[in-house]
């Protein structure tokens, strides 16, 4: 309904960001002026050539503003000119008013686009459906990962011209049509609306006899009420459509009304519907109003309120209502306040997509009090709503939703959880408003305006505190992160649980081991000289997180380490003539350590000095030999009593000529003690006890288990007559039981299946004075209030029983790990090594997180965890899921051979997967597996030969169809199967998973096409010889086109190549290649095939081809083993050639450091703040002049 300027959609592609001002452009950072993201215009060269943000990640976003509201019609990107930055793959999102974003959500994937496959091409995607918006945000998922996020963008389409309306919940507009110009038989009304409320009339006409038509929003669901007349109200006609439309977005209506029958249309869906009664809704009045009900609704005995918010383009069968309303037109009358425009709310809703999800916002620190409002909607029955500390540890707030009901818990010091619960069936859907509020020593809070049963009063004053979080729960360290599968990022992480400490934010590397990562506030190098003879330079590192923050993750951790580097000249670590340290460090608990390095504390040697490898054997320390040339000591300080390294004293920079630097690494740690500490009960009489626990209050325990028994008690803690117990009371059973006074009290999980099943199941239970829960793994959360009468107290005596019971009966049999109590981790191993029937630690993690190793990886024990074998997967990374690909090159192949690394292993290793390939072993049947991307045809993706002339041949046709010939039966033709799903060739990624038993073969293309086919030629595959991908030169006994697809070979990626246990591109790509593989031509490693790396992609950008030596090759000699590649001759030319590019190297850098020198001696760097970028690449640059070639100096780190 809307006017296009150009009048014809299929003409709205004009280009609309390339004319704007570079102000237009917004990003979420930049890392640096000349990447702004006003450069990020397509085909920009200028700047940097498009827009970098200061990090990578997915929190990133660059954002257009086209000056008004345009309808959008396609986008494309580019990467950053030039350079290896670009984006694989992201989302759009769009929004009026830049506030309240909509992601765009394409009709085949409810995903992102696919973005670019190298720096300059450019990738067009037009829009289907099309839509209105003046606000557009690209936010990158994944990049390049040899570079960084680098985006050009442009947006294709023309200008929107709409008329709206906007209504304030107490008016409406009156339409009084002349009864000639209407169809009889036919009414169409077509709109817009958005809205943030979630109930209102939008249309409404009514006639004699209670018949009506009505348009109403309820509870966020539209709704059209149909009376055709003497029937009982509200209508039993009624056609629902939409869900949650009070999203202050935009979304487009259609009623269509043919004598009876209706067709109702909200935004994409339409549901068709034939009314009631003989009559049609002609003889109806010949007004409609919109927004409301004039009177009041004296016809309409259901509920309803006025329409608060915006109409756009309403038309009634063709009529513009609001033009009419505009010019105030007699048919058109207004009632109560209109205005025609629509203006954005400052409100903006977020959603929470996880249970992981949460959101940081900074408050007003040392305010006497605590102020919250905000309106929230979920169907969950439980989740954390609000936290925040207060300061100097003065108490915590904390709201949550259980059971549908808001709970409001205020913790203080020395002093009973004061809470207050409040509303029922908050979890309907929808909208709820909240407001909280501490000050003085009065906590109250109201909900949907209504206030809470009780309030209560505070203890002592309270300081609000200066972060609130909303939504998410955290995991205790990066090894619990690891263990639920997450790949390295930035994560908040708490390690003391439910104790005073807040979450740190921390940086996770998975790799095989999971890393903690504190960064500080001097991690770059830093230049030091001085003006002013031997006077110190303290330089002090403030971190992300607070001392005792990191004591806890140190604590806990299994080692930790830091990495110090020192660059010298003329600078010293300690005098000559005494060994007095002149330069030291200090660590967390403020003492002063001299020691470096790999040695014991207060030896004063550095590595090289315990290894004797010093460049002057005089000294214990490269820096010590005080040469007038730069040298360096790099250390790792790997004590963890002594971490982190809190400040670094340098003083010896005051000698003609001297000139120190240095650089200090982030905090890494790595390993939970806490998360795997545990111990395994062997009899029932077995147990460990700890002193008292001390929970009168509030307690929370929480524990892993494993076991096989039917039954058996976690542990028990006794009083006079109070008690507290947690146990296994059944195999789908789990038990938090107490008594305070007045008998026990019980909360019991249920489950379908059996907790017997020796997988790890968490176990979480609190008590305070209101009520007691208990949550066992995924399954919901029990909950039972305290009871009545008794005392609110939980007083106990005895020791605290882990295990068993102080009777010494029921006792459990199995294993406890990663127990804590109010926060504090129990050490379970230490007890148990002095314990009979206990053993510390626990075998068997793979029957719980066996599933983290993907794509064929294989779960190993360790004695704290496990890890991924991805030795027959065509998979690397910490869980197996970085597939491996090659991009091939004209000409060029990789040739896998089985026989000659049976004949070389076998006899040797006879658990080596792939000696079950001999020439006398016959398979029945074998799994193989490929991805690709080419354009090219025809192509061999795979073939798989044998010594009997027997073959697999996996090609894709000149049509570019899929096609597997299988041979096997030397005297008969091959079986010829041809898969058209459709031209495989088209540049795009393809997956083929193939699987043959006996004489049935299954094909899956793309994870959704399947196919079963019966085999002829036999059900052996006997002694299979090799596996070749790419260019092979006449392969025996193949038939014409598998020999014309094989001469031709294949240009593009391949990736995840398997078959049966032999993983080819793994054994020629990763270091320490088998001698089983050769290598012809170019071959190289490439990122991914599914982020594009293809044909025709530079190998500087996209690739990194095989260097030679052993084991690795690019092009090597015609048909020789990767493990022979290197040759004397080419041994004493490259010989030849490095000492003339080096020679020339020392040359050039001589006339830099020429250049360079009045420059670098007028620099004076202190201090962190004062380094900038250009002090730390000229010292680079000057360190790396050093020509000299000495064995000795092998310590350097640059």
């Amino acid at each position: 309904m809307a006017n296009l300027d150009s009048q014809n959609s299929d003409n709205c592609d004009a280009p609309l960001a390339s004319s704007l001002p570079r102000a237009s452009f917004t990003s979420s950072s930049e890392l640096s002026s000349s990447h702004g993201p006003g450069f990020a215009s397509l085909n920009r060269r200028d700047g940097a050539g498009g827009w970098s943000p200061l990090v990578s990640n997915k929190y990133q976003w660059l954002q257009i503003d086209l000056g008004e509201r345009m309808e959008v019609t396609a986008v494309a990107t580019q990467g950053g000119y030039g350079s290896s930055d670009w984006v694989t793959s992201y989302l759009l999102m769009f929004s009026d008013g830049g506030r309240n974003w909509k992601q765009y959500r394409r009709e085949e994937s409810i995903w992102g686009f696919p973005g670019n496959t190298n720096a300059d091409s450019v990738v067009h995607y037009r829009l289907q459906p099309t839509f209105e918006a003046r606000f557009l945000r690209f936010l990158p998922l994944t990049w390049n990962p040899k570079g960084r996020i680098g985006m050009r963008i442009e947006v294709y389409g023309c200008a929107y011209r709409s008329e709206m309306v906007h209504f304030d919940g107490k008016s409406y507009l009156l339409y009084t049509f002349n009864h000639k110009s209407v169809n009889p038989i036919k009414e169409i009304i077509s709109l817009k609306f958005k809205t943030r409320e979630n109930n209102g009339i939008l249309l409404h006409r009514e006639g004699p006899n209670d018949k009506h038509i009505t348009l109403e929003l309820i509870k966020g669901k539209l709704i059209l009420f149909l009376n055709s007349g003497h029937a009982n109200l509200p209508s039993p006609d009624a056609l629902m459509l939409g869900s949650l439309l009070d999203d202050e977005h935009w979304h487009s209506v259609l009623v269509e009304l043919l004598n009876t029958d209706v067709n109702f249309t909200v935004d994409t869906h339409t549901h068709h519907f034939r009314g009631k009664g003989e009559s049609n809704y002609v003889d109806l009045n010949y007004k409609i109003s919109f927004g409301g009900i004039p009177g009041h609704g004296k016809s309409v005995a259901f509920p309803h309120k006025n329409f608060h918010g915006c109409f756009e383009n309403l038309y009634y069968n063709g009529v513009d209502i609001i033009d009419l309303s505009k010019k105030h037109k007699p048919q058109v009358l207004i009632m109560g306040n209109v205005s025609f425009s629509c203006s954005h709310t400052q409100t903006v809703p977020m959603t929470f997509l996880s249970s992981r999800s949460y959101l940081v916002l900074p408050g007003t620190s040392r305010e006497d009090k605590v102020s919250v409002i905000f309106q929230f909607r979920t169907w969950n029955r439980a989740g954390l709503l609000l936290t925040s500390q207060f300061q100097h540890r003065s108490g915590a707030l904390i709201l949550v939703l259980s059971d549908g009901k808001l709970k409001l818990s205020l913790s203080q010091p020395g002093h009973p959880a004061r809470d207050i619960t409040a509303g029922a069936g908050l979890n309907d859907g929808q909208w709820h408003s909240v407001s909280l509020s501490a000050r003085g020593n009065h906590l109250s809070m109201m909900v949907d305006g209504e206030a809470a049963s009780m309030a209560h009063s505070l203890r002592g004053q309270i300081e609000s505190g200066d972060t609130y979080y909303l939504g998410a729960l955290y995991e205790q360290s990066c090894e619990a992160h690891w263990h639920r599968g997450n790949s390295s990022g930035l994560y908040y992480i708490d390690s003391d649980g439910s104790g005073p400490l807040e979450p740190s934010l921390v940086y996770c590397n998975m790799t095989d081991t999971a890393w903690t990562s504190v960064q500080h506030n001097g991690s770059h190098l830093v230049k030091v000289k001085s003006l002013n003879g031997e006077s110190p330079h303290p330089v002090f590192f403030k971190y992300i997180a607070s001392m005792d923050q990191l004591q806890t993750i140190i604590d806990y951790a299994d080692n930790c380490q830091q990495e110090l580097t020192f660059h010298c000249k003329k600078s010293r670590l300690s005098t000559p003539q005494d060994g007095t340290p002149v330069s030291w460090w200090v660590g967390r608990t403020n003492e002063t350590h001299t020691y470096w390095g790999g040695s014991q504390p207060d030896a004063q040697k550095c590595t090289c000095g315990l290894e004797g490898n010093c460049i002057d054997s005089q000294y214990y320390c490269n820096c010590d030999a005080d040469r007038n040339e730069w040298t360096s000591d790099t250390v790792v300080l790997s004590h963890k009593k002594h971490l982190p390294v809190t400040q670094v004293v340098m003083r010896d920079t005051g000698q003609p000529h001297s000139e120190a630097a240095y650089s200090l690494g982030p905090l890494l740690c790595s390993g939970d003690n806490s998360f795997w500490n545990s111990a395994s009960f062997n009899t029932e009489t077995s147990y460990l006890h700890f002193p008292t626990f001390r929970g009168e209050l509030s307690a929370d325990v929480s524990f892993f288990f494993k076991t096989t028994a039917s039954s058996g008690v976690f542990l028990e803690n006794l009083g006079i007559t109070d008690f507290i117990r947690l146990e296994l009371r059944a195999p789908t059973e789990v038990t938090f039981s107490f008594d305070v006074g007045n008998g026990p009290c019980e909360v019991t999980v249920q489950s379908p299946t059996a907790f017997n099943d020796d997988r790890w199941h968490h176990v979480k239970a609190d008590r305070n004075v209101k009520e007691a829960s208990l949550q066992v793994g995924q399954h919901p959360r029990k909950t039972q209030p305290a009871p009545a009468d008794g005392h609110s107290r939980l007083q106990l005596n005895s020791q605290l029983f882990v295990g068993g019971t102080a009777s010494r009966q029921r006792g459990f049999l199995g294993c406890i790990r990663s127990l804590r109590l109010n926060g504090l981790a129990l050490d379970l191993e230490e007890r148990a090594t002095m314990t009979p029937g206990v053993e510390p630690g626990c075998p068997g993690h793979c029957s719980t997180y066996s599933h983290l190793c993907r794509n064929g990886g294989r779960c190993r024990e360790k004695r704290r965890g496990i890890t991924c074998d991805c030795t027959v997967s065509a998979y690397d990374g910490p869980f197996c899921e970085n597939d491996i690909s090659a991009y091939f090159g004209a000409g060029s192949s990789v040739i896998y051979n089985f026989q000659e690394h049976y004949n070389d292993t076998f006899s040797k290793n006879s658990s080596s997967v792939t000696a079950l390939f001999h020439e006398d072993l016959t398979l029945t049947g074998e799994m193989a597996t490929l991805s690709f991307r080419t354009t090219g045809t025809p192509s061999l993706l795979l073939y798989v030969s044998s010594f009997y002339e027997e073959y697999l041949s996996v090609i894709l046709a000149p049509n570019g169809s899929l096609q597997i010939r299988y041979k096997l039966d030397r005297h008969r033709e091959p079986d010829v199967f041809n898969f058209g799903f459709k031209n495989l060739a088209d540049g795009q990624l393809h997956h083929v998973r193939i699987n043959r038993e006996a004489a049935v073969m299954f094909v899956e293309v793309n994870q959704n096409a399947r196919r079963q086919v019966i085999l002829s030629s036999g059900t052996e595959f006997n002694a299979v010889k090799s596996l070749m991908l790419g260019t092979i030169l006449e392969p025996l006994g193949a038939d014409p086109d598998t020999l014309r697809a094989g001469a031709r070979g294949f240009t593009g990626c391949l990736s995840a190549v398997r078959f049966g246990p032999a993983v080819p591109l793994k054994a020629a790509l990763r270091s320490g290649g088998h001698s089983q593989v050769t290598v012809r031509g170019h071959v190289a490693t490439a990122s991914r095939c599914a982020d594009g790396t293809g044909p025709g992609a530079p190998a500087r950008e996209a690739t990194r081809p095989l260097s030679g030596g052993a084991g690795r090759s690019g092009p090597t000699d015609e048909g020789r083993p990767l493990v022979n590649a290197d040759r004397s001759d080419s041994a004493v030319i490259g010989g030849v050639i490095a000492v003339v590019v080096f020679i020339l190297l020392c040359i050039t850098a001589i006339a830099i450091r020429i250049y360079q020198q009045r420059w670098l001696y007028q620099k004076n760097e202190t201090n962190i703040p004062k380094t900038g970028d250009n002090a730390e690449t000229a010292l680079k640059s000057e360190l790396n002049m050093q020509c000299t070639v000495n064995e000795s100096q092998k310590e350097y780190f640059f």
